[in-house]
């Protein structure tokens, strides 16, 4: 299976985030210093009281009292800066992830088609929903534990230096066995919080798939290959979840022992520093066992948040990859607004192909006028939907031009270019929303007697009427509970409410009753009058009044002309036509 390894310099670009505040990570870290302070300094204080009392052989409660509440004072000072700490990291930290979510939403629409067509939508999903949640619990555990982690051993080894060199110097001999453990730790919990960031996405991915397509899977029986494919899945997930929550899950239990370590040593060479009557008091050792406590700690909390880095690193480099994939170019400085498009073109020896190695179309020729109906068909993946494509500037030539009133698409805005267009596709284009929101999507200022007119002219008003609230009814996601033919006609009630000057229409009334369809194609034709239109189709019954009508294989013309003319040629397409209509 594929692994993500975390792009070079992956913290860095997570770091050029995270400078955007940096004003609140000075306070941040100003807080942990005030924090990581006291948590030492109330130590000192209960070692004076100890000595005190032991060296007076009595308590002296006089004395004791202001001391306890002076270290009460200072522990609820502590409590108060680390709220304020935790309260500021939680906000750098969504902050961040707020920023990177955003970034990444705003590239997805700067991508070119053939990135969002080589990759599933559920993985892209995952990287910006599931991967991003990921890498924020990292991130805040990172904020949280790090800076006190790292202040509060700095700060503890100082102060045991000061205390007695000796014992400090036992402490700091076993501080590499913390640093190994630590370090064994993290780099194998990189290695599977990476692969496990992958499987999930490729689960995201499946799942998002099924629930899509759930009818299709249960029109042809597909429920048990499914299950087994998810269970497949799921299991690979489990498996590299668990090795992954393994390694980061013996990070306590390892540390912790070498803490007793550290605390037994501190206490039996403090004990022998106190009975041999030395400088150590017991006051003093006191002091020494708590700081052997809170200097073993940081490493207890750093190893944690190491394996949680690793994570939310991993996760993070899954989201920059989407943030370093190449933008769709860029429309020229200089490029056209297509006001008015009269809508005469030329193809003029356009060559592409989805991949270097596998060739799609080559020495492509066509010349329209305005108004002509010109008809595509051709057998499976002879390129008509990548001539589409080409028309819309989902995809750029390779070589040639496409040329709209003398004009290279390339060098003409994409908005006016594809606002000049009207396209009903088999495939329907609907969005959670009223049917009127749906319907005037090409012209948001258009008015509900322009809407009824167009409904009207598409036949979609008839069933619109009927409906709960009429034009005010909501439908769910690619139409709802609507039948494909009501979702297509919407469509078509879009387009004739747009009034483009160039038409494409694949398969446009595939969905629709045969009676609605010679309605429909009455006001197609009515619509289609003085624009240039282009029809892919399947029925060639459909395209008969067709001006031209263009017979292509894997992207060449073989034929152009009339109905009357091809059938005359008896050739590729007269076979296609008769082998529709044999008895």
């Amino acid at each position: 299976m594929s692994k993500v390894k975390a792009p070079a310099g992956t913290l860095k670009k997570v770091l050029g985030f995270i400078s955007r505040y940096r004003f609140q990570v000075i306070i941040s870290l100003v807080l942990a210093a005030g924090t990581v302070a006291l948590t030492l300094y109330i130590p000192l204080i209960f070692g004076d009281a100890i000595d005190s009392i032991i060296g007076k052989g009595s308590v002296d409660f006089e004395k004791i009292i202001p001391i306890l509440i002076r270290a009460g004072a200072l522990s609820a000072v502590c409590a108060l800066l680390t709220w304020l700490m935790n309260t500021i990291n939680n906000k750098i930290t969504y902050s961040v992830v707020m920023d990177i979510r955003n970034r990444a939403y705003e590239k997805i629409n700067t991508l070119p088609l053939a990135y969002l067509d080589s990759h599933k939508s559920g993985d892209t999903v995952s990287r910006i929903i599931t991967d991003a949640d990921q890498f924020a619990e990292g991130l805040l555990m990172g904020f949280t534990q790090f800076f006190t982690g790292i202040l509060t051993i700095v700060g503890t080894l100082i102060l045991m230096l000061s205390l007695d060199w000796k014992i400090a110097l036992v402490v700091a001999a076993l501080t590499p066995v913390s640093l190994f453990v630590a370090k064994f730790v993290a780099k194998h919990t990189y290695r599977f919080f990476s692969e496990q960031s992958v499987v999930r996405a490729e689960q995201t991915a499946v799942i998002d798939e099924i629930t899509g397509n759930l009818r299709t899977v249960k029109a042809f029986g597909k429920e048990k290959d499914s299950l087994i494919k998810f269970g497949e899945i799921n299991e690979r997930l489990k498996k590299t979840s668990l090795k992954a929550i393994f390694y980061s899950s013996i990070t306590n239990p390892s540390t912790r022992f070498v803490n007793s370590i550290v605390y037994a040593a501190v206490a039996f060479s403090g004990a022998a520093a106190v009975i041999s009557g030395g400088s150590v008091t017991v006051g003093i050792l006191t002091c020494l066992l708590s700081y052997a406590n809170q200097y073993t700690k940081p490493f207890n909390e750093i190893s944690g948040v190491a394996a949680e880095l690793q994570n939310a690193l991993a996760c993070a480099s899954r989201v920059i990859e989407i943030l370093e994939e190449d933008s769709e170019i860029p429309d020229k400085s200089d490029a056209v607004i297509l006001e008015e498009p009269t809508g005469n073109m030329e193809i003029k020896d356009v060559a592409f192909s989805y991949s270097p190695d596998k060739k799609l179309i080559e020495g492509f020729n066509l010349s329209v006028k305005s108004g002509q109906k010109i008809a595509i068909v051709g057998p499976t993946g002879c390129g008509k939907t990548t001539f589409i494509n080409l028309l819309m500037r989902f995809y750029d030539v390779n070589a040639g031009a496409i040329e709209i009133d003398g004009i290279d698409i390339r060098d003409i805005t994409r908005q006016s270019l594809r606002s000049g267009y009207g396209m009903v596709l088999q495939e329907t284009w609907l969005m959670p929303g009223t049917i009127r929101d749906n319907i005037k999507m090409g012209r948001p200022d258009a008015t509900d007697e322009e809407i009824i007119e167009a409904a009207k002219l598409s036949h979609s008003y008839s069933f619109i009427k009927r409906l709960p609230e009429g034009l005010d009814t909501l439908i769910g996601e690619d139409g709802g509970s609507l039948s494909q033919g009501q979702k297509q006609l919407l469509c078509i009630t879009r387009v004739m409410l747009s009034d483009p000057k160039i038409l494409i229409l694949d398969e446009a009334t595939s969905s629709i009753d045969t009676r609605t369809e010679i309605r429909v194609q009455k006001a197609f034709r009515t619509l289609m009058k003085e624009k240039t239109s282009f029809v892919v189709a399947h029925r060639l019954s459909t395209i008969l009044e067709s001006d031209r009508i263009l017979y292509m294989e894997k992207g060449q013309i073989l034929e152009t002309g009339t109905h009357g003319e091809l059938m005359k040629l008896n050739g590729k397409y007269a076979a296609l036509f008769r082998s529709q209509y044999e008895s």
